[in-house]
């Protein structure tokens, strides 16, 4: 079966909770799905069009500081308007916007932002990242329709 779904999770690994999106990207890798493929990677850049260009959903997972939010947030995204291409893309939006100036398609596209509150450096994660990571994992198994 051919790759249908991306899940790209992103963030720093040595800042603490900022490596929540790795950290699930990594875990979703672990589970071998075949029809889904996992990056982590510490930041979203222009190279990631082509992996978008090739599936029908893509999933983005980052941390956001817990003031924001004390929850698990998932929403439906789209691309911006902007056709700018920077030499790194600072969110997932401009992301689908290039992916689909490039390549004149996006796939469907989620955002999962998961509360952390530590973002020091360092490679532990506070105990509200560990359990969003595991919300945000049922969240992403429901988007993909595993759940």
């Amino acid at each position: 079966m051919s790759v249908t779904t991306i899940i790209i999770g992103y963030g720093n690994e040595l800042r603490s909770d900022d490596a929540i999106g790795q950290k699930v990207a990594n875990i979703i890798n672990s589970w071998h799905l075949s029809d889904v493929e996992s990056l982590a990677v510490h930041q979203l850049t222009p190279e990631l069009a082509a992996n978008l260009a090739n599936v029908n959903l893509a999933i983005f997972v980052d941390a956001m500081m817990s003031s924001e939010s004390e929850n698990v947030e998932v929403e439906s995204i789209l691309p911006t308007e902007s056709n700018m291409m920077l030499g790194h893309i600072g969110d997932p939006r401009s992301l689908l916007s290039l992916t689909k100036y490039l390549y004149g398609y996006c796939p469907t596209a989620w955002l999962v932002t998961v509360p952390g509150v530590n973002f020091e450096l360092g490679d532990c994660l506070s105990s509200i990242a560990e359990i969003g990571i595991n919300i945000a994992l049922n969240k992403i198994i429901n988007i993909i329709g595993r759940g």
